[in-house]
């Protein structure tokens, strides 16, 4: 069907229906994005599924000697290493409380810049959440410097992850 051919019979269906027809997607603000909700000491966090390369059962860490303490040591993940960022260290999460999981996220610093893989330490995976709703930056905690926003989930708010802020505030030295 030639494009004529479409916006003739559009205009026909318009006629009979006496309603507009809009064949463009919706606006981007109402479009849906999904996120993976995950729990890191008492605080839930979020990140976009699109940053998430995988959720991985704890693995066994190497320490690394004269680490930053919210370093808790590094993987190797199908032959690539990845940092492993306790995001609840300053709760003062429990030492003898070992996390289940780790959320693995991928992202480029810059533009001519390789990525960055990181593990984020998390005690819990809720799964992914789905919303058309825009995260809320305004009523985000200043003191979180990681924070780009906070997100509606299950009558809770998780606070996303800004993966360029978590650099800066949680800096990994390149492996």
């Amino acid at each position: 069907m030639s494009e004529q051919e479409i916006t003739n019979r559009v205009q026909e269906l318009e006629s009979v229906s006496g309603e507009q027809i809009n064949l463009l997607p919706e606006d981007e603000a109402a479009q849906e994005r999904q996120y993976c909700v995950f729990r890191a000491g008492r605080e839930r966090f979020c990140l976009s599924v699109l940053d998430v390369e995988e959720v991985v059962e704890w693995p066994g860490l190497t320490r690394m000697p004269l680490a930053p303490s919210f370093v808790m040591g590094i993987f190797n993940l199908r032959g690539g290493i990845v940092p492993v960022i306790d995001i609840a260290f300053t709760e003062g999460r429990r030492p003898d409380l070992t996390p289940r999981h780790v959320v693995v996220a991928a992202f480029r610093a810059g533009e001519e810049q390789d990525e960055v893989r990181v593990g984020i330490a998390a005690d819990e995976v809720m799964g992914t959440h789905a919303t058309a709703e825009p995260l809320m930056v305004d009523e985000a905690p200043r003191d979180v410097p990681h924070c780009g926003g906070m997100l509606r989930h299950q009558d809770k708010l998780a606070l996303a992850i800004d993966l360029r802020k978590l650099a800066d505030a949680f800096p990994v030295p390149v492996i």
